[in-house]
């Protein structure tokens, strides 16, 4: 007797359905992230039974998932609640690229596509590699402030920061980037005109980055980015999501960003 994969899952957050989609697998869901944007078709045809702290109980019952699929302590109280009810929930917590691909790895697994998702994870490591090592040849790293909320203000978390790295910049709140906790990231104007970013991109979970507030923030201060006009933003659903998208789009965007301002430095 062969073995058995879970064939109803309720994806609680936007990766897990990216990658299940990805690996062909999408017949297996049945329950979404209201806020999925990847793949485009999966908002038609999948029905939405969450948002990122709260999910609708009942509705996720009425589809009789055999598995649910969820993201760290933002999604606590709704894995307890529905742990508490029989149902079988996985959690991840990846916080870094390594947790990432290792997570992409486990939920292939899940659904017994083990090889295929391994294949997909070494070609993503090894166009990363290739993108650090491209990076490498340059001798001026731009200095970016990454802010992932605006107030207050929060600066990015651990893989963002190591993809900032990647793409041939330097985090300038690296330091604190290796505090899961979005808390522990909390950071003031201050912090960030005593740091000199060279370029402030801004990804605002959930809602559309406004630039004039960010310049307006520094107006007076000596802060590069602002007085070179180096204010950036990237969508969320491409660079705060742990999967897929963070790893390929994501970083990709990091890199053009990053090459523009220190192209437009004259640094080699």
């Amino acid at each position: 007797m062969g073995l058995f994969y879970p064939e109803r899952i309720c994806c609680l957050t936007e990766e897990t359905t990216e990658l299940l989609y990805q690996l062909g697998e999408e017949d297996r869901i049945v329950g979404i992230s209201g806020f999925t944007v990847r793949p485009k078709r999966a908002r038609k045809e999948k029905p939405k039974v969450s948002a990122f702290v709260d999910a609708d109980i009942p509705k996720i019952e009425a589809l009789k998932p055999d598995l649910i699929l969820a993201f760290s302590d933002i999604q606590a109280s709704i894995t307890k609640e529905l742990i508490s009810k029989g149902y079988t929930v996985f959690t991840f917590n990846q916080r870094s690229v390594a947790e990432i691909l290792n997570t992409l790895v486990w939920i292939g697994s899940l659904v017994g596509r083990q090889r295929d998702v391994e294949e997909l994870a070494h070609g993503v490591k090894r166009r990363l590699d290739e993108m650090k090592e491209r990076n490498r040849e340059h001798s001026t790293r731009p200095r970016i402030y990454f802010e992932e909320w605006p107030d207050p203000m929060i600066s990015g978390i651990c893989w963002v920061s190591e993809l900032i790295d990647i793409a041939g910049g330097v985090d300038i709140f690296g330091e604190l980037a290796q505090e899961s906790l979005a808390k522990d990231r909390i950071v003031t104007p201050e912090m960030v005109v005593e740091q000199r970013p060279d370029a402030i991109i801004g990804s605002w979970c959930g809602k559309k980055v406004r630039l004039d507030e960010i310049r307006h923030r520094f107006e007076g201060e000596e802060v590069p980015a602002v007085n070179h006009n180096d204010l950036y933003e990237i969508n969320s659903s491409i660079i705060l999501q742990p999967g897929l998208a963070a790893l390929t789009d994501g970083v990709e965007e990091l890199e053009r960003i990053i090459t523009k301002v220190r192209e437009e430095r004259g640094a080699s």
